[in-house]
């Protein structure tokens, strides 16, 4: 199907509609070349009506801001990228007036509508901006904080790449003319990390959200424990941390987050507008609490902390009462430190549970969950028992065909979709990949990007679908280098899957965007894949 992206303007069912914008230039299937600029946004925007004079930044821009405390840090954050690389002071200010870059708080336009009602999807409005470029300025409208933020992720991305650089470039830095009218398709929009097979400390981490931001993902999901490493400070529990997390996959140090580190990531994470969901995964992958306390363990006997990658061969004690008393010192904790709503239990891969203990201690768990304020997320096997109202179920198959899936789908369950041989990150692009695993397949540029979360799941209609998800799992990761290898060029793509409508969802064209996206990457530090998929500009 070829897209038309960069002209006329773009409606898709229920989509926005971007009325009194610039003048529409002709669409790529005339044979026009599309308007500098915006060819090479990514997520791609709900609409485009590219035309007009470009605005170009200069020494005596403003950065003009609403009085909020939230309008100002979204400024300053636009300032910091742009005054290195330009030069230019750029002040940040609340006075009233016309030109320069304004980001203000109004109607996005139709942006809104394509959010499907409920609370999360309300939240997806709220992400709905407008942004308007002509010779006067630049002006990003949004109905919250959350949209002013996201439209400055494309506003960047219309820039030359050379305005991420942390030293002097030259200009000219023009933002091309004409209007972006954008919403997300998905309210969830997710990445993982893995920071128990490997520890990655906080400013790892602060690194890894702020290449998400950058492409309007909006939750964080870290996962906190696994056999090889606990990595959260329980103060009911201290050796899960002190012990527990004193090691990781080969035998490194590990490491773990004191409780204000994980308030640190917190934060940080919040004022990009991304939601912390943190996983404790059980009742299997529990090695390292099991090491740390003998009396989680069935016959009383801890384990050694363990160091290889196999999976599938620890459990907690299901029988036994101290099991709950340790779900739920964790789980509260965990929920004090964690202003999001959502609260990962795992459950994947309990192969040492019996079935009928695990849907057991699935009942009791998310049972402690729910009294926390907190709504349940596991992995899919949680729908092979029995899940609470408004569960969530986090997909990681590699077929969508599973009818137990499907049933619990159409029973309420929601579902986020991160599909093995899509969406996982740690997969080896081909035999010659240097880092990842590859027990669901090879994992290229296409395959990742080439799939549909709306019609995935077999008998699922895609408004059982919250969205989308990309883990990153650390066997064989251990440096930001690493991640960034193997979340570049991917991570995008999964990024675009979750925002952007279906309609313009187009290999061929997706493949010649994110070819644009090269040198940013560069301009950044970001050490990504050369997938010969992709036409990088040399």
């Amino acid at each position: 199907m070829a897209r038309v992206f960069c002209a006329l303007l773009l409606v898709v069912t229920g989509g926005a509609a971007a009325s009194g914008t610039a003048s529409a230039t002709p669409d790529r299937s005339t044979g026009a070349a599309p308007a500098a600029g915006f060819d090479r946004l990514v997520p791609a925007p709900a609409s485009v009506r590219a035309g007009g004079k470009p605005y170009r930044i200069g020494p005596k821009t403003l950065i003009r801001v609403d009085r909020s405390r939230e309008g100002r840090r979204i400024g300053e954050q636009l300032a910091s990228v742009l005054r290195p690389s330009t030069g230019y002071k750029l002040p940040v200010t609340t006075r009233p007036g016309r030109g320069g870059i304004e980001l203000r708080l109004g109607s996005a336009g139709g942006a809104a509508k394509q959010a499907r009602g409920g609370a999360e999807e309300k939240g997806a409005a709220a992400e709905s901006y407008r942004l308007r470029s002509s010779p006067g300025g630049v002006t990003i409208t949004a109905p919250r904080h959350a949209g002013l933020f996201r439209g400055v992720q494309t506003l960047r991305q219309l820039l030359p790449e050379r305005v991420e650089a942390d030293s002097r470039q030259a200009g000219p830095w023009t933002v091309p003319g004409g209007t972006v009218t954008d919403a997300p398709r998905f309210a969830y929009r997710g990445a993982m990390l893995d920071v128990s097979r490997h520890f990655f400390t906080v400013e790892q981490v602060k690194r890894y959200i702020d290449q998400m931001a950058l492409y309007k993902i909006n939750k964080l999901h870290l996962h906190l424990s696994d056999d090889q490493g606990w990595r959260i400070a329980i103060d009911s529990w201290p050796r899960l941390a002190t012990y527990g997390g004193s090691t990781e996959v080969g035998g490194g140090a590990g490491g773990y987050y004191t409780k204000d580190d994980y308030r640190e990531i917190v934060a940080y994470a919040a004022e990009r507008y991304l939601e912390v969901v943190p996983e404790i995964d059980m009742p299997g992958h529990t090695n390292a609490a099991l090491a740390s306390y003998a009396e989680l363990n069935c016959d009383g006997i801890a384990p050694p902390l363990y160091t290889g990658i196999e999976v599938g061969f620890s459990s907690l004690c299901v029988d036994k009462e101290i099991t709950y008393d340790f779900v739920d010192d964790v789980v509260r904790e965990l929920a004090e430190l964690t202003p999001g709503r959502y609260l990962h239990i795992g459950g994947d891969e309990a192969h040492s549970t019996p079935h009928e203990d695990y849907v057991a201690f699935m009942d009791r768990a998310q049972e402690i969950v729910g009294r926390y304020g907190k709504t349940v997320v596991g992995w899919h096997q949680i729908t092979g028992a029995r899940p609470v109202e408004g569960a969530v179920a986090q997909y990681w198959g590699t077929t969508g065909t599973e009818q137990e899936v499907a049933d619990a789908a159409n029973n309420g369950t929601r579902m986020i979709l991160s599909p093995a041989n899509r969406a996982y990150l740690d997969m080896k692009y081909d035999e010659n990949t240097p880092l990842g695993l590859s027990w669901a397949g090879y994992v290229e540029a296409q395959q990742s990007y080439d799939w549909d979360p709306g019609s995935y799941l077999q008998g699922v209609a895609e408004d059982k679908i919250l969205g989308v998800e990309a883990p990153m799992w650390s066997e064989t990761l251990e440096t930001n280098d690493n991640i960034e290898f193997m979340a570049f060029p991917r991570l995008p793509g999964i990024a675009e899957l979750g925002w952007s409508p279906a309609a313009t969802h187009d290999w061929a064209d997706y493949r010649q965007r994110i070819a644009t996206h090269g040198p940013r990457w560069d301009a950044l530090g970001i050490d990504y894949y050369r997938s010969p998929q992709i036409p990088w500009a040399d």
